[in-house]
């Protein structure tokens, strides 16, 4: 069941799932999504794992401040949700947006960290021009303007037409993302430079990338390996951006053995 809790001057959107009393693993969404992106992978961690999920400032059901914002004020949102939730560490996961939020919180916040799933993600993104297109797209044309791109960089062709049941699911995830919520968002993306701040990561952490991710790609996550100590490197074949729904059995697979590989 979906709830809210006040945090830092806005609703957060979150809900629980799993095993009362196991270890908390949290999954933070991508820009333009919201927690149900997170659909197939809950299934899988529920009989150990405690799972919470919620809604980035801006996206799905939580409310949305004037922005810019900015991945550290959206990674505070993240510890104030589990200070008001009283949990006190967590495995935490998060794709694309969501696994730069985990970056952050696993260097900042070190107390806070069971581990880190940092999927389809980067520390560093393109050129601040790119940004700026899709910021003046959205205002001039809403965020429909944004939808066949969006798709095109987070799913291949071939899942396209395979699976459009999916790529319609997403494709509402995005058209109820509102325009100032997208936009506030896509500046703390933009604005994002955490490359030298992974040195600062000391908790168990495992990255994964779509071998055909246009968006944060294998070289991205190449970076975040090198710079993280002891990181555990996963390239899933067959798979671009959303790499959790196009390819969610070797996904989940390979998030499931890592989380049961920490020590309790």
């Amino acid at each position: 069941m979906t709830q809210t809790v006040r945090v830092n001057d806005v609703d957060i959107a979150y809900q629980w799932d799993g095993l009362a009393g196991g270890p908390v693993v949290v999954l933070s969404n991508s820009l333009m999504s919201n927690f149900n992106m997170w659909d197939d992978t809950v299934g899988v961690l529920t009989d150990k794992y405690r799972v919470l999920r919620y809604d980035t400032r801006g996206h799905g059901r939580s409310g949305v401040t004037p922005g810019p914002y900015s991945i550290e004020s959206l990674s505070k949102d993240l510890i104030a949700l589990l200070d008001a939730l009283k949990v006190g560490k967590a495995h935490v996961v998060g794709l694309s947006m969501g696994g730069m939020t985990a970056q952050y919180v696993g260097a900042n916040f070190p107390e806070r960290v069971l581990s880190l799933g940092l999927c389809n993600t980067a520390s560093e993104m393109p050129p601040r021009a790119t940004w700026a297109q899709r910021i003046e797209s959205a205002q001039q044309g809403g965020i429909e303007a944004l939808v066949d791109g969006t798709l095109q960089r987070w799913f291949r062709e071939g899942f396209t037409q395979r699976a459009p049941e999916k790529i319609n699911a997403v494709r509402k995830m995005i058209l109820a993302t509102t325009v100032e919520g997208y936009i506030a968002n896509a500046s703390a993306v933009r604005d994002m430079s955490q490359t030298t701040m992974l040195l600062k990561i000391k908790a168990p952490t495992l990255v994964m990338t779509g071998r055909q991710d246009p968006a944060c790609t294998v070289e991205q996550g190449t970076v975040l390996h090198r710079m993280i100590d002891g990181s555990k490197f996963v390239i899933i074949e067959d798979a671009a951006h959303l790499s959790n729904i196009e390819q969610p059995e070797v996904f989940n697979r390979n998030l499931r053995a890592f989380l049961d590989s920490v020590p309790a």
